[in-house]
């Protein structure tokens, strides 16, 4: 959905509505959760070092859920305190190019655990109809105890969902790339805090 003006909150909560019971749009949802991606998907893996300690992970694990790599001035998510929970749906707004757009999508798992001595918390969520794109999105803090590192990982797949988008696809691969350096550095500012 794209528009010339900031969408307002009675125009996202009907958006929201309407995609509430929306099917997700690609045959292969959960695949971020070991990492893989289907055949045809663009991948986008950004990383970024956070720092080190239980409380650098306790903050990165904090402003994830609080949707702080999503709040960037040019985007932002809706509902802003949806709970981090399968099932959740919510709406991407984004203004880019002289517009805004909104997209849907739906919290497809959350983590919260450790395994080989990394301690892991996160979430994806996957495209719903009225998202520009198709596909899912991860997003980690990882505390690696052997080294004591925290880490912001980011990682997705997607592929352009309507002409527009294939059309524009040189526009939108530049606006994925503007997102994963912004999204990393309002991580980096949020575990220093």
């Amino acid at each position: 959905m794209f528009r010339l003006t900031r969408p307002d909150a009675r125009a996202i909560a009907a958006f929201l509505a309407g995609q509430r019971d929306a099917a997700f749009t690609y045959d292969a949802v959960g695949a971020t959760r070991e990492g893989g991606a289907p055949a045809g998907y663009t991948v986008d893996h950004n990383r970024v070092r956070l720092g080190t300690g239980r409380a650098t992970f306790e903050r990165a694990r904090d402003a994830l859920h609080a949707w702080r790599m999503l709040r960037l001035g040019w985007a932002s998510i809706q509902p802003a305190d949806a709970p981090i929970a399968p099932g959740t749906t919510v709406a991407v707004v984004v203004r880019h190019y002289g517009f805004w757009s909104l997209n849907a999508c739906r919290i497809v798992h959350a983590f919260d655990d450790e395994a080989d001595g990394v301690r892991r918390a996160g979430f994806a969520y996957g495209t719903l109809p009225a998202h520009g794109a198709v596909g899912e999105e991860r997003f980690t803090v990882e505390w690696h105890r052997a080294d004591d590192a925290v880490w912001y990982d980011l990682y997705a797949f997607s592929r352009p969902r309507h002409l527009l988008a294939r059309l524009g696809r040189p526009f939108a691969r530049a606006l994925q790339r503007r997102f994963a350096r912004a999204s990393k550095q309002a991580m980096v500012d949020a575990a220093a805090r």
